[in-house]
């Protein structure tokens, strides 16, 4: 802070000086231009003036200087040190492996925080990819693609098909709308549970609720019950459900995961109908991946002319070079009645000599034809 001797001189000089020394310096000027006769001595009594003016301007410029530096020089030692006592700033300027300040991997799932998405997210891209991986959950399919299509999370994860239900239809569908790489695949063991509020008794149920492919899974079992089923968009939510709103005589078909996660009971344990159930779950992403060492997977969806053995000429490309089809599905193409894409799993991966020459002669033999990724083949 400048002292009051400062702001003394500093007003002093510009106030009071400067308007007292102004008109002598005009007077000096008239005196040169009317009286020639006299103007050495007029410039000797003007000279003493200037000289004083400009002494006391210069105090001026230099009290004013002082007053500016010593400003900005607290400003600048107040910064610093608050920059340097912040730890937090320093966590973020040099983040450690491992450290909670190192941004997690986020990954999209459909469904309830404790559903069996939730699980296989922590399994593929935690324990098989040694990622940090932040489970993300929407509460649809579409959600998801959408989701990882906007930048909105780094990936995704949806089931495409059950061991027991089959194909997940609605995910094929979502796969030929968006832009998106399928790069990795990850089989899932589900065990389905009854779960019902603390007190229930399995005679206390009246109705079961879950999401469709479980009740699907677990039909035998729900059938013996005698209870209504009804269908709700997430296993987890379902649990979720029964416990916020305190639904007496209903049970959620979940796993054991929900029932911790939302204080349930567990009236019955692996209540689906073929014990070895398994959902296997497909990675999304923006971008594809490059081959990785061992099996390899591609999958594609194309379309063919509608006639006779255009089918079957396709698959022929692949047999023609000994590559093995593991999987074949068909849905409406939603174009025209009646006709059908086909989505294709085999082995091999894109860029191995026999898939290219498949791919070479699909894109000469069918009306559309897209590549959907290849990955490392765990299934």
């Amino acid at each position: 802070m400048l002292d009051g001797t400062c702001f003394f001189i500093l007003f002093a000089t510009f106030f009071l000086v400067f308007p007292i020394s102004l008109p002598f310096i005009c007077h000096g000027v008239l005196t040169i231009r009317t009286f020639a006769g006299t103007i050495g001595t007029i410039i000797d009594h003007e000279l003493f003036w200037i000289m004083k003016i400009t002494l006391l301007n210069a105090l001026f410029i230099r009290t004013w200087r002082y007053m500016f530096m010593a400003q900005s020089t607290n400003v600048e030692t107040t910064d610093t040190s608050t920059h340097m006592d912040s730890p937090t700033d320093t966590h973020k300027d040099l983040p450690m492996q491992g450290d909670s300040s190192v941004p997690a991997t986020t990954v999209a799932f459909q469904g309830e925080l404790g559903a069996f998405g939730d699980e296989a997210v922590r399994a593929y891209f935690g324990k098989e990819q040694g990622l940090h991986a932040e489970p993300v959950p929407y509460r649809s399919f579409a959600d998801v693609f959408h989701a990882v299509a906007a930048g909105e999370v780094n990936y995704g994860l949806v089931p495409v098909e059950n061991s027991q239900a089959g194909s997940i239809t609605e995910t094929y569908d979502l796969l030929r709308q968006h832009d998106l790489f399928v790069i990795g695949e990850y089989g899932h063991p589900v065990n389905h549970c009854l779960l019902a509020l603390p007190g229930q008794e399995i005679s206390d149920i009246k109705r079961v609720i879950s999401h469709p492919q479980a009740l699907a899974q677990c039909d035998s079992y729900l059938r013996g019950l005698s209870v209504e089923t009804v269908a709700t968009y997430d296993t987890a939510g379902s649990a979720k459900t029964v416990h916020e709103e305190q639904l007496m005589g209903v049970a959620a078909v979940a796993g054991a995961g929900a029932a911790e996660l939302y204080s349930l009971n567990i009236l019955a344990h692996g209540i689906q109908t073929v014990r070895d159930n398994f959902t296997r779950f497909i990675a999304l992403s923006r971008e594809s991946i490059a081959r990785r060492p061992g099996n390899a997977k591609t999958m594609l969806v194309m379309a063919t002319s509608h006639q006779p053995g255009s089918l079957y000429n396709c698959l022929g490309y692949l047999a023609a070079q000994k590559i093995n089809l593991l999987k074949l599905e068909s849905r409406p193409s939603r174009q025209q009645a009646w006709e059908y894409v086909f989505y294709l799993d085999f082995e091999g991966h894109r860029d191995d000599p026999a898939v290219r020459n498949v791919l070479a002669d699909l894109a000469g033999h069918t009306t559309f034809c897209k590549v959907l990724g290849s990955f490392a083949r765990t299934v």
